[in-house]
């Protein structure tokens, strides 16, 4: 699980600001009331986890909860009727689509941020950039790929036999899904040889942060931070078009590509029906900016926030 990487200073700082900004009903201190929980994506869970924060303090009689057993998991549990919120990072598959039909879960779901995926190795890797078809050489299912020279991957010669140590999330994730569908392909499987860091981001980080060669893919947000203290480096990708580095400001531009990708919250049909967790839908796209920035992911775009807001109007009825 990402660090709380808010401290309490900045927090209340950032609710100040909030309250100034704010005009919509999140902003009626005291008009609301209730509790409710979010399970779901470990991906998004930071950005919740944030958005509860400013939240609560805009609105005292609320209290929300935020849990993260992954996309999957998430899913499973909202489609059996456990839950009354999902986090995911990638939309709802067939499958789930079915056991929430099966078990007469009606939902709706809002766009919240953007994000990506992150091909991170140690530092002291001398690669910059990583094609596609490199990347799913070393990661695809069967890969006879065990060395650097063996991917095709620029390299000098004297790191080029170094033995890639693979890290990653498991089957419950939407990274994992997203990764595989996008790198892979649909329908694939992952190269067995990897180490299974389950829901924890930073478990790759450390991963790869302790092996010279190793390799794994994380989301941008963590691979932010993780930059930041040195204990990564990003992989720029190349999907045919050039070089492309993992920056926020490629993902806006969608040019970082294959791995940038929207980010949601679901909800039923009934909870939507609450005025809290109505508001707190529609305050998670009104500011979409402060939350993004304390939780260093990607905020929408003008359009997309315009998109969003509309929806949240229509499900106001």
């Amino acid at each position: 699980m990402k660090k709380n990487f808010i401290a309490s200073a900045a927090l209340a700082a950032a609710g100040l600001l909030v309250l100034s900004a704010c005009a919509g009903p999140a902003d009626q201190a005291g008009g609301l009331s209730g509790s409710f929980g979010i399970d779901g994506s470990s991906t998004v869970g930071p950005f919740s986890e944030v958005a509860a924060e400013l939240f609560m303090e805009a609105n005292p009689g609320v209290t929300i909860t935020v849990a993260q057993s992954g996309t999957g998991g998430g899913f499973e549990k909202f489609c059996k009727g456990e839950t009354i919120g999902s986090n995911a990072s990638r939309p709802i598959k067939e499958e789930e689509i079915a056991l929430c039909a099966e078990n007469g879960i009606v939902y709706d779901f809002v766009t919240v941020a953007q994000d990506a995926l992150a091909i991170v190795v140690n530092g002291e890797n001398p690669l910059q950039c990583i094609t596609v078809d490199q990347a799913k050489a070393i990661w695809e299912d069967g890969s006879t790929v065990t060395t650097w020279a063996q991917s095709g991957v620029d390299v000098p010669a004297d790191f080029a036999s170094g033995a890639i140590k693979l890290f990653g999330p498991g089957p419950d994730s939407g990274t994992f899904d997203f990764f595989i569908e996008e790198i892979i392909g649909k329908d694939r499987s992952i190269n067995t040889n990897y180490t299974n860091i389950g829901e924890d981001d930073n478990a790759a980080v450390e991963g790869v942060k302790g092996d010279p060669n190793g390799m794994a893919f994380i989301p941008l947000s963590y691979f932010i931070e993780a930059e930041a203290r040195g204990d990564v480096k990003g992989l720029e990708i190349d999907a045919g078009e050039g070089c492309v580095a993992p920056t926020g400001d490629n993902v806006i531009a969608n040019v970082y590509l294959p791995l940038g990708r929207s980010l949601f919250t679901y909800a039923t049909a009934d909870a939507i029906k609450r005025p809290e967790i109505l508001a707190f839908f529609e305050f998670m796209i009104t500011e979409n900016e402060a939350i993004t920035e304390l939780a260093e992911f990607v905020p929408l775009t003008a359009a997309q926030k315009t998109e969003q807001l509309a929806k949240i109007a229509a499900l106001k009825g």
